[in-house]
Parts: structure tokens; C-alpha cells; sequence
């Protein structure tokens, strides 16, 4: 039994009538530093397979890094020979990947695992300065509803970094969803002072809170306080949201986990 199913996860059995978003900062699948850094993948895992998402977002996914696979390859689970984005994927999910950011030994970017089929995956370099390279994972995705777009983001540390990426999204959303698409933005967005929700609704984009409660905290994991994981939605209406929590979940990443489930707007 998967020791990381927990009864604050939505329960709601799943079926086509909702639809079910996490997304999940991952910080490469590694926790900690020196002689203490440790291998998470495999935990990551089991706890993607626990959030039973339709759609699952990912930030800072590796396809590859040479010094963590000698570093990890003799624990008794070592670094997986196939990248993550395809090693966290459930049975019967595709898996959609782009590299954001190219370093020493290795890359890491954001993905999307989906449940459903999936269109022609799309990326945009946003990346506002040298020092940190950030992108867009652009996925159609073919639920039963009709066709609705997936974008994961991960924005800067820097407010006016964040404010030229948002710009850079209206872009990209304008040139490559059509207009009456359904559409859900999903990712670490980094805000810590609150302030993208303008911008965010400049694009008709609307956050994904629980009906009558503030907006759910996510960092740090072991005691969050700050909600810098989210979901922006269009033509989309949010039923539930939830945040599972536990050492488990605690110890995987620096973040947890955001799990939403959605109506269409209309209903």
C-alpha cells in the first residue's frame, strides 16, 4: 500500500465530470547538502502516484545531471537510468518535458504528466537575466471535455523579474491558445510579496482558491507559510483545493504539494 495516500487528499472518485490538477515544485529529486544531501526521486514517486491528479505539473524536473547519478548510483535506490519527468509518470500517463535551465553536470525544467492524451508540446525561454533561466511548458491536452492548454511555469526570485514574465506570458498565451480555449497556468510562481494576481486577471487568468478560504500555503514544506504555488485558470471553475501534508511530504522537497479540482466555468 502506497504509505503516502492520505485522507487530506480530494476523495472525490475520479471520473470525467472533474477535472484534477496538481503542481509540484520537486528541487530535482534531492533533499539536503553535503554528506546529508539525500535521494528523494523515489519518494516522489509514491507521492505522485498518491495525488491521483488528471494533470500533473512539475517544476524543477531533471532530464539529466551526471554528478547526482555517480553520487546516488550505489544507495539502495539509486539514481533512475530514465529521466524524471518519465520515472515519476504512473502507468498509462505521458509524460511532457522542456529544459529551462542548462548548469554544471547537468539541466532541469518543467514537465506535465497527464492521464489523458496530449497535443504538440510548446516552450518559451522567459528567462529575465543570466542568473536565472526560467521557461513555459506548453501542453494541449485532449480531456473529456473537449480540448483545454496546459501551461507550467516557474518564475523568477525578483519581483520586476516576475512582472516581465507575466508580460512575456500574456504573450505567449495570445499567440499560442485560442481565445475561447480553456486554459490553466499551474507552477511556482515565486511570489512572496502577493502581488501577480492583477496581472494574472489582466489575462482573464483567475487563482484557484477553495470557495471561502484564502489561498493555500505551500512553503516550506515542514511549515508553510507562504503560497508560492498556484493555479491560474480561464473558462475554468475551482470545486475544491487541498494541500496534503505529513513528514513524508515534508521531507521529499522544500515544497508541497497543490491539488485542485475543476468544473467547467459554466456549470
Amino acid at each position: 500500500m502506497n504509505p503516502l495516500h492520505s485522507s487530506n487528499l480530494p476523495s472525490t472518485p475520479r471520473d470525467d465530470t472533474r477535472l484534477r490538477v496538481a503542481t509540484y515544485n520537486i528541487a530535482k529529486g534531492v533533499r539536503g547538502v553535503g554528506p546529508r544531501k539525500r535521494l528523494e526521486i523515489h519518494n516522489l514517486g509514491l507521492g505522485v502516484e498518491a495525488l491521483d491528479a488528471d494533470l500533473v505539473c512539475l517544476q524543477e524536473v531533471r532530464r539529466f545531471h551526471r554528478g547526482e547519478a555517480r553520487r546516488f548510483q550505489r544507495t539502495h535506490l539509486g539514481w533512475p537510468d530514465a529521466p524524471q519527468a518519465d520515472y515519476l509518470a504512473p502507468e498509462g500517463y505521458v509524460a511532457a518535458y522542456r529544459t529551462n535551465a542548462v548548469t554544471r553536470g547537468g539541466e532541469h525544467g518543467n514537465a506535465l504528466l497527464s492521464r489523458w492524451p496530449i497535443g504538440e508540446v510548446g516552450h518559451a525561454d522567459v528567462s529575465d537575466h543570466a542568473f536565472e533561466q526560467r521557461g513555459l511548458l506548453h501542453v494541449p491536452v485532449n480531456f473529456a471535455w473537449g480540448e483545454l492548454h496546459a501551461i507550467v511555469a516557474h518564475f523568477g526570485l525578483i519581483h520586476a523579474s516576475r512582472v516581465r514574465q507575466a508580460e512575456r506570458l500574456a504573450q505567449f498565451i495570445a499567440r499560442h491558445v485560442p481565445a475561447g480555449a480553456p486554459l490553466l497556468v499551474a507552477g511556482d510562481f515565486n511570489d512572496w510579496s502577493e502581488k501577480l494576481d492583477p496581472l494574472m486577471g489582466s489575462m482573464r487568468l483567475r487563482r484557484a482558491v477553495a470557495p471561502g478560504s484564502a489561498p493555500a500555503r505551500t512553503f516550506p514544506s515542514l511549515a508553510p507559510v507562504f503560497a508560492l504555488d498556484r493555479i491560474y485558470t480561464r473558462g475554468l471553475r475551482c470545486v475544491d483545493i487541498q494541500v496534503p501534508r505529513g513528514t513524508m511530504w515534508a521531507r521529499m522537497s522544500d515544497h508541497l504539494p497543490l491539488v485542485a479540482e475543476f468544473v467547467p466555468a459554466s456549470h
